[in-house]
């Protein structure tokens, strides 16, 4: 397809400086709805791109995100000149979320996706016990802390960053494991696993010490047990620039400060 034929739908966070991108690049370019695009520019942050990410799983739509937010780190950068050459020039990734599925103390269950992580939480003042299994072996028969996130290379620079986890490349068939202060094993500080492992999270005591699930934004509360495995049918196509590629940001983000 040539350059100069993409139809594109633009999409735009509420805050004000995406909504502002959002008329006046829809004023050089025009929009389509998102059915007719050949490709999606989402406006806004790395919330916003996520969003759109899941919004679009198994469209077949590519998303290009331009950065009107904080961080960006999803995003390529603003500029209003030769979207269409850049759109034209981009690199392809396609990722593969996380699917959690959950079993809840009120008897219900539940399913949800990931593109960055899978995390459960305390609910309470009393750190949360867990017992951790992987592949049906037992790793882990209770691991005492506040926190504890499955991480996909996508997501390894968010959430999983901050709490000293390792960053993955993109092309690396891998998760990150890392627990947020944990207290017993004292000295256990994650694992990496082959993204293609099913990891269960039994939750120990749950009347005296509740805990919350989360997959990206969606949260389940009050869980008894999560199930984390990589949803291989399932796809996100995200866009970047060639000479600011997500491989290349998450290599200068372990050089970073």
């Amino acid at each position: 397809m040539s350059s100069s034929s993409y139809k594109i739908c633009f999409l735009a966070s509420p805050a004000p400086e995406a909504q502002a991108a959002f008329a006046e690049l829809t004023s050089l370019y025009g929009n389509h709805d998102v059915s007719d695009a050949d490709v999606v520019v989402a406006l806004g942050g790395d919330g916003f791109m996520l969003q759109t990410l899941h919004q679009t799983i198994n469209s077949g739509k590519r998303i290009y995100g331009m950065n009107c937010g904080s961080v960006g780190f999803l995003m390529n950068d603003y500029r209003v000149d030769g979207l269409n050459a850049r759109i034209n020039a981009s690199v392809e990734n396609d990722l593969h979320p996380l699917q959690m599925k959950t079993i809840n103390a009120d008897g219900s269950k539940s399913v949800a996706l990931a593109i960055n992580e899978v995390y459960i939480f305390r609910q309470s003042y009393q750190a949360t016990k867990v017992r951790v299994t992987i592949d049906g072996h037992t790793r882990l028969e209770e691991l005492i802390c506040d926190g504890l996130m499955i991480a996909t290379p996508a997501g390894s620079t968010a959430y999983n960053l901050s709490a000293h986890g390792p960053i993955l490349p993109l092309e690396a068939p891998l998760l990150a494991m890392t627990p947020v202060s944990a207290f017993r094993p004292r000295r256990w500080r994650g694992a990496l696993l082959p993204n293609k492992v099913c990891v269960e999270l039994d939750i120990l005591e749950a009347d005296k010490r509740p805990v919350n699930a989360v997959a990206d934004n969606t949260e389940v509360k009050s869980v008894l047990k999560v199930i984390i495995s990589q949803s291989s049918d399932r796809t996100a196509r995200i866009l970047s620039d060639p000479d600011h590629s997500w491989s290349e940001r998450i290599l200068a983000e372990q050089f970073s400060d």
